[in-house]
């Protein structure tokens, strides 16, 4: 057995089977304390996701050397990248962790091997969607937020290179939510935190050159992400396979099969909703503030940068929180899937909360990494003394979000998200019509948080999770 192998939290104790039985007596997401089996599965994604957050580091502190113009490109394509990225990682693929947690919580690993062939079928399926939307209809999407010129022609750039592989992501993430479904969590963030460190050295290295390699730009900066998630498939792919993992994706005698995919999809597609609802906030706040020019909303990318970093440290917990609050629906108990839902909101907000003030208060740590220009500067001191503090309610959000995903409950946080869109178009509207300062916007998309996650948790309290979430009917087909 390889270490990974080793070292990832089990899913039962082992000795704890009774002769004659299939399930083991005691599973470690079902019976083990809360807070210490939520701790030690969340630590390898935070440590993997830190990484990640990295490359957003890295990657905007060397686009900010290919100048201005390419920080605000940069802006304008964020939007569309974080879209991929936590549609395949966390929408769907908790769906897919979802599905998967509540079939071995039943006690049907079958199920879950065909219900993993068939989440792969998902992920090939919607990177071609993207990959034919963004080529498609990428460049008048940019152009219709604000970009002009240059701007708009290294934007153009980056997109065409990244989306045009745009399966390579959604395999990379749906992979590792197949891996996260079981309860390994170790697997997916090594993988994360080597494709991490690549990805920093190949981007770096094909977007400002390097000794006899030329500069390629913006271009030269998607292919680094490219290049390091495709690596993560492979390692990944193998690993599972090779039947090391819990389950091994097969499709069985029966073949492709609507149950299988309508398992996935009636957690997956609603919770698509979130992080698309999520995007189109962004890019619309992004259109409001590229009427203020370019010095103005590569500030604002810079501190939104900072957002989606913090964010990751709740992404961690979320994830975590999705298998023990499946399995638990899965096996029937529902009080303990609550308590995994508000101890996972309560580190969320806790965290973020902190580290969120402490930027609002010494915002220069965070803007200092990326840009010396006294006008980028200035905007985004502003906007990370206004919105940095009301972090912690995105914490709250997304660890909502993704309990909810575990008890096949979503349409509630999704429904919050598009309370919190309707608001900024509203709230945006009015500050564009009486002409408000940049700072007015700030104010908004702050008060948009907490919106958000006050309503993410009353939608929690109002599901009943009890209903129509129970044990999963075990199918246990011969498989091929």
């Amino acid at each position: 057995m390889s270490d990974i192998a080793v070292a990832e939290l089990p899913l039962v104790d082992a000795g704890k089977a009774l002769p004659g039985l299939a399930a083991p007596v005691r599973n470690v997401l079902l019976d083990h304390p809360i807070l210490p089996t939520l701790l030690r599965l969340s630590w390898p994604n935070v440590v993997a996701l830190s990484a990640a957050s990295l490359v957003v580091i890295a990657e905007t502190s060397y686009i900010g050397r290919l100048g201005t113009e390419a920080l605000a490109a940069m802006a304008l394509v964020f939007p569309f990248v974080m879209l991929t990225m936590t549609m395949s990682g966390g929408a769907m693929g908790g769906g897919v962790s979802s599905a998967m947690a509540r079939a071995l919580g039943a006690g049907d690993r079958d199920r879950a091997s065909m219900l993993a062939a068939h989440a792969l079928l998902i992920g090939i399926f919607f990177g071609l969607i993207f990959t034919a939307g963004m080529l498609l209809f990428g460049p008048m999407l940019m152009a219709a937020l604000g970009g002009r010129g240059s701007v708009l022609t290294q934007a153009i750039g980056y997109t065409t290179i990244f989306f045009g592989g745009g399966v390579i992501p959604w395999l990379m993430n749906t992979l590792a939510s197949i891996l996260r479904g079981t309860g390994n969590m170790k697997l997916p963030s090594v993988i994360t935190l080597n494709s991490a460190a690549l990805q920093i050295i190949l981007g770096g290295v094909l977007g400002l050159g390097f000794g006899p390699i030329p500069s390629f730009g913006m271009p030269g900066v998607a292919a680094g992400s490219l290049i390091a998630y495709a690596v993560g498939i492979a390692i990944m792919g193998g690993y599972v396979f090779s039947g090391r993992a819990r389950v091994r994706p097969r499709l069985g005698k029966a073949g492709i099969q609507r149950a299988m995919f309508f398992d996935i999809l009636k957690v997956g597609v609603i919770a698509c909703f979130a992080p698309l609802q999520g995007v189109l906030s962004l890019a619309i706040f992004t259109h409001m503030l590229a009427r203020f020019g370019n010095e103005v909303l590569a500030g604002y990318g810079v501190g939104a940068r900072l957002e989606y970093l913090l964010s990751t440290l709740a992404f961690a917990v979320g994830i975590a929180a999705v298998p023990m609050v499946g399995m638990a629906i899965g096996a029937g108990r529902v009080a303990r899937a609550r308590r995994v839902a508000w101890t996972a909101a309560s580190l969320a907000f806790t965290a973020l909360g902190l580290l969120g003030t402490l930027i609002a208060i010494y915002p220069d740590l965070w803007v200092s990494l990326f840009t010396s220009d006294a006008g980028v500067r200035a905007a985004s001191q502003q906007y990370l003394a206004t919105a940095a503090p009301m972090y912690a309610f995105l914490g709250l959000a997304t660890t909502m979000y993704f309990s909810a995903q575990g008890a096949a409950r979503v349409l509630g946080p999704v429904l919050a998200q598009s309370a919190r869109l309707i608001f900024i178009c509203i709230g945006g509207w009015y500050l564009v019509s009486i002409d408000a300062t940049s700072q007015n916007f700030f104010r908004l998309t702050a008060a948009s948080m907490v919106l958000l996650g006050v309503l993410s948790v009353l939608s929690v309290v109002l599901s009943n999770w009890g209903a129509k979430a129970g044990p999963v009917p075990r199918i246990r087909p011969t498989l091929s």
